[in-house]
C-alpha cells in the first residue's frame, strides 16, 4: 500500500504553479512594463553587439568573439526565463507544466553555468594579451578559442543534465506551489518530498567546479594583469588596460555576487523573498546591463556600433 501511495504522489504532479510576484497584485501592472522593457533593452543591445562584431573585422578578435559568445548567451537566458513571466502576469495563469518546468530549469542552468565558464575564458584571454602579449597570437588561435568555447558548452550541457535528471525523479507530494517566477533550483528543493541528500551533495560539487574553479582562475589571472600594469612605466598604458578589464569586472562582481547568494546556502535556510530579488538581478539587469558596460567603456565598440548605425542609414532608401 505504502509503494502504491508513492508511485500515485510520485506520477500525479503534472504541473506546478508559480506564483512569482502574483501576492502583489496592485504591483503587478508596473512590474509588467518594467519587466518588458528590461527584456527589450537585453534582446536589442546583445543583439546589437553580436551584429556589431559580427559586421567589422576590426573586431574579429579572440576577446571579442568570447563577447559576442556572452551576449548570445545572455540574450538566451532572457528568453528562457523573462517571455513566461511576462505571459503570467499578463493573463495571471501561473501553471507550468512538470515537464515544462524541468526544461526551463535545464536551459536556464545550462546558460548560468555557460556565464560562468565563458567569464573565467575571457579573463584568461586578457591576462595572456596583457601578460604575455609576444605570445598572444599564438596561445590564443581561432582553433583554441573554439575549443574552449565548446568545450565550455559541452561541460555546461552535462553537468545541467546529470541535475535536471535527478531532480525528475524527486516526488512532489506536498505543495505544487513555487514561491518564484521561473523554475529553479533551491525552490523546488523545498518542495520536494524525497530524500534530497545525494543531489545537495552533487549540487553543492558541481557549484565547486562551475563557480569556484573559474572564480578562481578569473581572481589568478587579475592577480597577475595587476602585477603587470603596475610596473608599466606609461600611464597611458595603465588606463587603456584598466578600462577594458574594468568591464569584465564589473560584469563578474555582478554575476557571481547574485549567484553565491542564491546557491551557496543550505536548502533549508533559502529565503524566496531573497531568491527572488537575487533572481531578478541575474535574470534580467545583469544581462540588460552587460551591452552597455562593454559598450560605454570600450572605444572599439563604440566604433563599430556608430559604423553598424551609419551603415543602416545609408542602406535605408
Amino acid at each position: 500500500v505504502d509503494g502504491e501511495i508513492e508511485i500515485r504522489n510520485r506520477t500525479s504532479v503534472s504541473a506546478f504553479l508559480l506564483l512569482g510576484f502574483s501576492e502583489h497584485p496592485e504591483q503587478q501592472p508596473l512590474l509588467f512594463g518594467l519587466f518588458l522593457a528590461m527584456y527589450l533593452l537585453t534582446v536589442l543591445g546583445n543583439l546589437l553587439i553580436i551584429l556589431a562584431i559580427g559586421s567589422d573585422r576590426h573586431l574579429h578578435t579572440p576577446m571579442y568573439f568570447f563577447l559576442a559568445n556572452l551576449s548570445f548567451i545572455d540574450t538566451c537566458c532572457s528568453c528562457t526565463i523573462v517571455p513566461k513571466v511576462l505571459v503570467n502576469m499578463q493573463t495571471q495563469h501561473h501553471t507550468i507544466s512538470h515537464t515544462g518546468c524541468l526544461v526551463q530549469m535545464y536551459f536556464f542552468m545550462t546558460l548560468s553555468l555557460m556565464d560562468n565558464f565563458l567569464l573565467a575564458v575571457m579573463a584568461y584571454d586578457r591576462y595572456v594579451a596583457i601578460c604575455l602579449p609576444l605570445h598572444y597570437t599564438t596561445v590564443m588561435c581561432p582553433q583554441r578559442c573554439l575549443l574552449l568555447v565548446t568545450a565550455s558548452w559541452l561541460c555546461s550541457h552535462l553537468l545541467a543534465f546529470s541535475l535536471s535528471f535527478l531532480m525528475s525523479q524527486f516526488s512532489f507530494c506536498a505543495s505544487h506551489s513555487i514561491p518564484h517566477f521561473f523554475c529553479d533550483v533551491p525552490p523546488l528543493l523545498k518542495l520536494a518530498c524525497s530524500d534530497t541528500h545525494i543531489f545537495q551533495i552533487m549540487m553543492f560539487a558541481e557549484a565547486a567546479l562551475s563557480g569556484v574553479v573559474p572564480l578562481t582562475c578569473i581572481l589568478v589571472s587579475y592577480a597577475h594583469i595587476l602585477s603587470t600594469v603596475l610596473r608599466a612605466p606609461s600611464a597611458g598604458g595603465k588606463h587603456k588596460v584598466f578600462s577594458t578589464c574594468g568591464s569584465h569586472l564589473t560584469v563578474v562582481t555582478l554575476f557571481y555576487g547574485t549567484i553565491f547568494l542564491v546557491y551557496f546556502q543550505p536548502s533549508s535556510s533559502y529565503s524566496a523573498d531573497t531568491g527572488m530579488v537575487a533572481s531578478v538581478v541575474y535574470t534580467m539587469v545583469t544581462p540588460m546591463l552587460n551591452p552597455f558596460i562593454y559598450s560605454l567603456r570600450n572605444r572599439d565598440m563604440k566604433g563599430a556600433l556608430w559604423r553598424l548605425f551609419s551603415w543602416g542609414r545609408c542602406c535605408t532608401p
